[in-house]
């Protein structure tokens, strides 16, 4: 795998050029190359991963550039294909919030109910039925305000949604659209686990080892630090896979599209017992006294054992890698005239979620390309190592 800028010797003309090299643009090369296609990917970091980036700091310590990536999924497909590429440590992720001094779980449980507000609910019934007292029934919420307030009222919705969520956005929970805080479980029991899925682990190599199998194909070059506007002649491809903004595509021409990004801190500290300095991986922050949003020590991620441990400190931004589509009513119809505009390309493939607009998990990214490879390729949609090849034609 080669990871050399544009002087690099011309190969011969490829059949795919896939534009990023996070989990679609490496899912879609993986898939093309197994069917026989000669793949040049190309991405404008120094480093193949994407978001899922990981590497080892000057102390030795796991790190996600870009922020905590767990990996969880309720597709066998999903997890029988990435474990081609890699094997898995079990991990189950925690969340702690910070809220009047003390940290309770998220998402909202029946600890969370009864250390906030001093009670001794004991059973599923209980807490349904304080929630049911202190809520505000609102059938059609029309924003994440009513979404959260629909499902636990307002003094719960002002400690953990309120301020999270105007320094994640940089609007107010009425300004955004149900959907961000709609999904947002509440839990009657005492299962604090943030996620439920059933394949919940880590690479247990880390990320960046997992794409360098994925790209690791005698049909496949990659390079970094290259832009697709950088190839020149050997951008004139049958296929482009992008996996970019969709408007950077269109350069813009019909507006940006908004997005929110991060900023991050990181801080190591040497523990004289190798231990550990958060209680999980990840405290959230959702008081107006904090500028981060939340904090995440790696170590916690990847089991690993050393005399150091590295912190995060997440900043949201508007400026800055994009992160999030922002979820509002204008934009997503902004987004589907610029998908009128991508239908209309002849040859292109959009995939990903800075190609489709939408906020997608890590497994529904992967799902995504395997399903747009199979369309495109007549790859199988559960990828089982056999290999078949296609006429170019067919590209």
């Amino acid at each position: 795998m080669s990871a050399s800028g544009p002087s690099r010797p011309a190969r011969r003309r490829p059949h795919v050029c896939v534009v990023g090299a996070g989990f679609a643009g490496a899912v879609m090369a993986e898939r093309a190359a197994s069917l026989g296609l000669r793949v040049l990917v190309v991405e404008q970091r120094e480093h193949i991963g994407g978001n899922a980036y990981d590497f080892r700091n000057e102390h030795g310590v796991l790190v996600h550039r870009y922020g905590p990536h767990i990996f969880h999924t309720n597709a066998p497909r999903v997890s029988g294909y990435l474990s081609r590429f890699t094997d898995w440590r079990a991990y189950e992720h925690r969340v702690l919030a910070e809220v009047e001094g003390q940290y309770v779980p998220m998402p909202i449980n029946r600890t969370t109910i009864n250390r906030l507000y001093g009670l001794r609910l004991g059973s599923d019934v209980e807490v349904q039925r304080y929630l049911d007292a202190v809520s505000e029934p609102c059938p059609l919420p029309r924003n994440s305000r009513d979404a959260v307030i629909a499902k636990v009222g307002e003094d719960m919705y002002a400690k953990l949604f309120r301020d999270y969520t105007r320094k994640q956005w940089a609007l107010d929970p009425s300004q955004l659209d149900a959907s961000v805080c709609a999904r947002l479980p509440v839990r009657t029991g005492s299962d604090d686990r943030y996620f439920t899925d059933d394949f919940q682990q880590m690479p247990r190599d880390g990320y960046t080892a997992m794409f360098e199998r994925l790209l690791e194909h005698p049909r496949i070059e990659v390079q970094t630090g290259v832009a697709h506007s950088d190839l020149g002649e050997r951008a004139h491809v049958p296929l482009l896979v992008w996996t970019g903004p969709i408007d950077s595509y269109f350069d813009q021409r019909l507006g940006a599209l908004p997005y929110r990004s991060l900023r991050f801190e990181f801080e190591t500290r040497q523990l004289a017992d190798g231990g550990l300095l958060q209680p999980v991986a990840q405290i959230n922050y959702p008081g107006a006294e904090y500028e981060y949003t939340r904090t995440t020590e790696f170590r916690h991620l990847t089991g690993e054992s050393a005399e150091h441990t590295t912190i995060a400190y997440e900043y949201p931004t508007a400026d800055g890698e994009p992160y999030y589509p922002v979820p509002r009513r204008e934009n997503r119809e902004l987004y589907e005239r610029y998908r009128a505009l991508a239908v209309a390309e002849r040859g292109v493939v959009f995939v990903g979620r800075l190609a489709r607009y939408q906020y997608l998990n890590m497994d529904q990214v992967v799902a995504q390309a395997l399903l747009a490879a199979r369309r495109r390729f007549g790859a199988p949609a559960v990828a089982s190592g056999s290999r078949r090849s296609r006429a170019v034609a067919n590209a």
